[in-house]
Order: structure tokens, then sequence, then C-alpha cells
């Protein structure tokens, strides 16, 4: 380890080792490298005598750098990593163990769709012979305090899961300031150098505003998760699935909800039939939807913000949350200086191993913008360890790559839609559907559907894709998906026996094909 001042910088010779051949020529001043390809078995095992600090230094403690962390330690590398100190609300100075998933994103997030879930429940257990008051009261800050607790307990698992695997952690900033050295910067600004056989960027995205008058006057997904009070009226910007969710957790807590967004349905890239009956669900709920509506000002007023939508409506809210999108966190790491490649969006540019084009540094998760899921990032995080550290080369694999959305009630999907069927399929596609009440819909009264749906090929039987809207839709897809893992057909599917009762059972229960589509297809709707 070196500690080198604020004002100061320093450069660091290596001599050749592992994947790298590395030459240095005083006289032109360059660093030439030459890389062999994972294909000659020049990988695997990388851990050798060279005087470096660490063999792997991984930058952000997310659900990717923290596996990558863990499983190069098992493998026999010493590792080191570094996250920002911990805050709910993140930003350039503050972060995390955990990262976004765990402390701003899916795991907080879940646990405010299960409080929100509980308010129309309670509604319906009336017709099932519970009494109970008219007014029923919510609580958001025991709610939000119980929140809080979990993801510093969460936080403290993992740096406790590190540390059982003997990865040296580090708080502060991380850049990269060569290609085999890194800089920690620690919250009084001392500047701590460390070299590493390999480094990887885990550093996940951040969420976007977009740029309109009045925009600091909104808040993103971060600062929902941690609201001091439960806002009475909200508009929602955005079609994607924060969006959807928020909408859902808020109105199911009894706020008022508008949701607008720019296009006919939300949650573009999904299947179409399962876009409109989110919607309808939505709408059942009692959100307002503002279809291909965008927001054009933010204005504060004595009674709160007050939104001015392109068609010229004017909606009041005590928050407003921009739900546009997020970035990659690639701004601080010093990338363009050492010559790592970024896409437009800023994203880390990577090959199928996740390897940048300058060999040392590799990419994991969000911040290279492939599948931004976590089970993504944690399966690219273990694919890396096995090929630096393991001896087997490994790509990760994005076919039938499972999804959930988690409003109320939620989506699941997985493999292809009808429209991406269509689009990549050669021969005629059968379309399986069913749609129904749920059975506890049936003693409650609630009036609201179930659609489950199947994507065949003709020609060979297999199950292209699965979508469900509806309970329980990401419990019961997660098996689905190992099916299409597997390989199954249509065939397989109807030989199986269902669970009776239950919704899950009309997967294996789809005998009459909804429609077929002929092997030219049908222009997208693009709603």
């Amino acid at each position: 380890m070196h500690t080198v001042p604020p004002h100061q910088s320093k450069r660091t010779l290596l001599k050749p080792c592992g994947l790298n051949t590395l030459r240095f020529s005083s006289e032109e001043g360059i660093l030439i490298m030459s890389r062999k390809m994972l294909i000659d078995g020049d990988v695997g095992n990388d851990i050798d005598e060279a005087p470096y600090d660490f063999d792997l230094f991984v930058i952000g403690a997310g659900s990717g750098g923290v596996r990558a962390s863990r499983f190069s330690a098992q493998y026999g590398a010493k590792v080191g990593i570094c996250e920002l100190p911990f805050h709910p609300v993140s930003s350039e100075v503050v972060g995390g163990v955990g990262g976004t998933c765990v402390i701003r994103g899916c795991v907080p997030k879940k646990i405010l769709v299960y409080g929100a879930t509980f308010g129309p429940e309670i509604q319906d257990s009336r017709e099932y012979g519970w009494k109970v008051n008219e007014k029923i009261d919510f609580d958001w800050k025991k709610l939000l305090h119980k929140k809080t607790n979990e993801i510093v307990r969460l936080n403290g698992i993992y740096k406790r899961l590190l540390s059982n695997a003997g990865v040296k952690l580090f708080e502060g900033e991380g850049r990269i300031v060569g290609p085999n050295e890194v800089e920690v910067i620690q919250l009084d600004g001392t500047r701590l150098s460390y070299s590493a056989k390999h480094i990887l960027i885990a550093t996940g995205s951040r969420a976007q505003r977009p740029d309109i008058p009045g925009k600091e006057l909104a808040i993103t997904s971060d600062e929902a998760l941690s609201l001091e009070e439960l806002p009475k009226r909200v508009v929602i910007l955005g079609g994607g699935y924060i969006a959807v969710e928020f909408a859902s957790i808020w109105r199911g807590m009894g706020s008022t909800v508008n949701l607008c967004f720019r296009k006919e349905l939300p949650l573009r890239g999904f299947d179409d039939e399962m876009r409109a009956l989110v919607a309808r669900n939505l709408e059942g709920r009692g959100i307002i939807l503002h279809p291909q509506t965008n927001i054009t000002k933010l204005v504060k007023t004595e009674d709160g913000i007050k939104v001015t939508t392109d068609h010229g409506e004017e909606l009041m809210a005590d928050v407003v949350l921009f739900a546009t999108g997020r970035a990659p966190n690639t701004k601080r790491l010093n990338l363009q200086s050492v010559g790592v490649e970024l896409d437009r969006t800023g994203a880390v540019k990577v090959d199928e191993y996740s390897r940048t084009n300058v060999p040392s540094i590799w990419a994991i998760g969000d911040v290279t913008n492939r599948i931004n899921l976590t089970p993504v990032a944690l399966m690219e995080g273990t694919l890396f360890a096995k090929t630096v550290f393991g001896g087997e080369p490994s790509k990760p694999d994005y076919t039938n790559v499972p999804c959930a959305v988690f409003c109320i009630p939620p989506l699941s999907v997985v493999g292809l839609s009808e429209e991406q069927a269509i689009d990549q399929a050669e021969g005629d596609i059968l379309v399986f559907t069913s749609t129904f009440n749920p059975m506890k819909n049936s003693i409650s009264g609630r009036q609201e559907k179930s659609l489950m749906k199947l994507i065949v090929s003709a020609e060979t039987d297999k199950v292209l894709g699965a979508s469900m809207c509806g309970p329980d839709a990401a419990e019961i897809m997660q098996g689905i998906a190992v099916a299409l893992k597997c390989g199954a057909t249509k065939a397989q599917f109807d030989s199986t026996i269902g669970i009776h009762p239950s919704s899950a059972e009309e997967f294996v229960t789809m005998r009459s094909v909804t429609r077929r589509i002929a092997a030219s297809g049908k222009p997208r709707n693009n709603l």
C-alpha cells in the first residue's frame, strides 16, 4: 500500500505476468499492451508472485462486486474492494456495501410493496368474515423505520460475507489511475494507492432526472424510499417498472396517484397483451393514467407542486417522482484517461467474458448496461471469478432470464414476448392464453383478472416464452424459468399434473391455441 498526498500523482512500473504482456518504453513514454485471447487457454488460477498489492481490486461493493470478490477469494486470490460510506440515498460521495438492490432498490421497495398490499387485502377480508373498522390507519413512519433497520442489517451481513471470505474492504471513492493501479479517496481526502493484477468495475447505475424547469422539486426512487411523510398526492413521470411499482405502493397506502408516460401503455419492452392488463389493473386500483403525456414544468406553490403537462393539463402534488431511467456510474472513475472504452450512454464496453479493451480491467453489472438485474450481476460476478481465477473461461448466458415487475398485482416473464417471437422465430408461432378471475376474488368480489400466456414454436413444440400478470406471478414464474432453461416443450407442460386449486395449474392446462401467427408475422403494435 502507498499513501499519496491529494496533490501528488504516482506512476508504477509493472513487470510482465499472467494474461497480459507489458512493455514500457521510456523514450516514447507509452505503455504497450498485447492481449492473449481467452480461447488460447491463458486464463484461470491467475495468481502469482508479481509485486502487486492485490490479485484483484474491485470498485463497487454491490451485489455483483461482492459476489465476484468472494468467489475470487475462494479460488485463492488476494482481493481488495472499495465502497462509499453507507447512506440510504446515494450520491457521488455516499453509497454503502450491498449496493442499490439492498440499500435503495429491490429489497426496500419489496418491503414497501408488502406494506401496500395489506390495505386492499384488509378491505377484501370483510367478505371472508373479518370485522374491520371502516377507517383503517396506516403508520408510514413505522414501516419506514422497519425498512431502514432491515437494510442496515443486510449492510452488516454483506460486510461480514466479505470479511469471512478474506476480502479487504476499504471505505472511500475508488478510481482507476493506471491499467494496474487504483486510488481510494478516503473521507478526509487522503489518497491510498494500490496495485492490482486485475481491476473489476462494479459501480452500478444511478437514477437520472430529465432536464425540465423545476426539476429540483422532484425526487428519484432513492428519496422515494426514505420520505419522512407519506404524500397524499403524487405525480409520477415514467412508464417503466420503477414508475408502476411506486404507483402501486403509494396507491395501496391511500395516496392519490397520477402516472404520466410517453407511450400508449406502460412497461415498454414487455408483452403488449400483458402491458394492457397491467394498465387496466392499475386503473382498477384507482391510479390515474396519463398515456402519451410528458411533464414540461414544475412550480412550487403554497398548495404544493404544480405540474404542467405537454397537453396543458395542471396537476397538484405533494411529491413528484421522476422514474425516467438510470445511467451507468462511470463519470468519476477516470476511465477515459486509462483508455477504457465507453458506449454512448456512458456504460463500460466489455466482451463476452466481461473484459474491457484494457486487458487487466473488467466490468460487470449495471455499469455495463447489458441486462440490469441483480441476479444477472450475480451471474456475471460468478463467471468472472471462474474465468480469471478458476481455470474455466465462462461466458454469461443471457437467454431465458426471468424477471418481475412488483406492481400490484405483479407481472412476471421469462423468454420471448409475443412480439419478440414474431420478430425472431423462423416458423409459425402458437399463442396459448388463459384469462380468469382468481379464486380468492370470487369471495371478496374484487374484479381483477389474471392472465397467463405461453409462446410456442409450431415447428418444434418448444416453449419460447411465458408470462403472467396476477397474484404470486414471480413465485410461479421462477419454476417456469427452470422448464424453459431445460428446453421444455408444450407437450411436456401438458403432461405435467397441476396443483389444484391454484392459479399455477393454468400453465399446464392450456390445451387450446388462442391464435396461430404465420411466419411472415404481423406489424409490431409498438404501443
